[in-house]
């Protein structure tokens, strides 16, 4: 009687025993995320001198011709834009005088006319930031269609500003007045060092409307013979893989 008593204790411990939660089951597992990027060989449009926006790109005018400015050349590294400097129509005078460059008028995103700072604008899509110098030299005196020379003009560019909307950082030798060599020599425009100049970035000379009205001078000697005739001159914009030191 005794051994069946227990037996039956046993039992009734066993039942009043707590009943435990079974674990709920997990796991984790690692998947990738990956993007490759390459070189960008396609042309860049122009954009706005005063407010650098690629998703809002410029059609810029040109005043010296009528069927427009000069296609960029093609990417990875390009110049995308360079102003033409027009100067106007001048009396003739025995004066020295110091003549400015028109605005660069242009037609925004939303086919509205805008001006702004006369400007060239380089796209570096190489992916490497391993620099540039971007060069312009005069290809000559001004002359008439006779060969007639605006003896001893000289063209001064000033107020030089680099405006991007890229965030590397800007080239940092930058020349903030240029005064152009009508004999072909090249002047330096910017040059981005080794981690510098990735994306896009325009040389604006002026950083508004306002300063941009007198920033690019013409100046002939009042000595200077001056024909009743159209003078024209042009300029080289030479942009290489190659940094220029400070």
């Amino acid at each position: 009687m005794k051994k069946t008593l227990a037996f039956l204790s046993v039992l009734g411990l066993s039942f009043a025993a707590p009943v435990l939660a079974q674990a709920a089951d997990s796991a984790e597992y690692n998947s990738n995320g990956q993007i490759t990027f390459e070189p960008n060989t396609d042309p860049t449009n122009p954009i706005s001198p005063t407010d650098p926006d690629p998703e809002n790109p410029i059609k810029p005018v040109d005043p010296t011709d009528p069927d427009g400015p000069n296609p960029g050349t093609n990417g990875p590294l390009s110049i995308d834009f360079a102003s033409s400097l027009y100067f106007g129509t001048q009396k003739i005078t025995s004066k020295t005088e110091v003549y400015h460059a028109e605005t660069q008028k242009y037609v925004d995103s939303a086919n509205v006319n805008q001006e702004g700072p006369n400007f060239v604008q380089v796209t570096d899509n190489r992916g490497t930031e391993s620099g540039w110098t971007l060069n312009v030299r005069q290809n000559g005196q001004f002359k008439t269609a006779e060969d007639q020379e605006l003896t001893a003009a000289q063209i001064r560019l000033t107020k030089g500003t680099v405006v991007t909307p890229s965030l590397s950082p800007k080239p940092s030798n930058v020349s903030a007045t240029i005064t152009l060599n009508p004999n072909g020599a090249q002047s330096l425009v910017m040059s981005a060092q080794d981690g510098e100049g990735a994306g896009t970035y325009l040389m604006s000379w002026g950083d508004s409307l306002a300063a941009a009205m007198d920033s690019i001078e013409l100046e002939v000697p009042g000595s200077t013979t001056k024909y009743a005739s159209q003078y024209n001159t042009t300029f080289t914009w030479l942009l290489t893989d190659t940094p220029t030191n400070p």
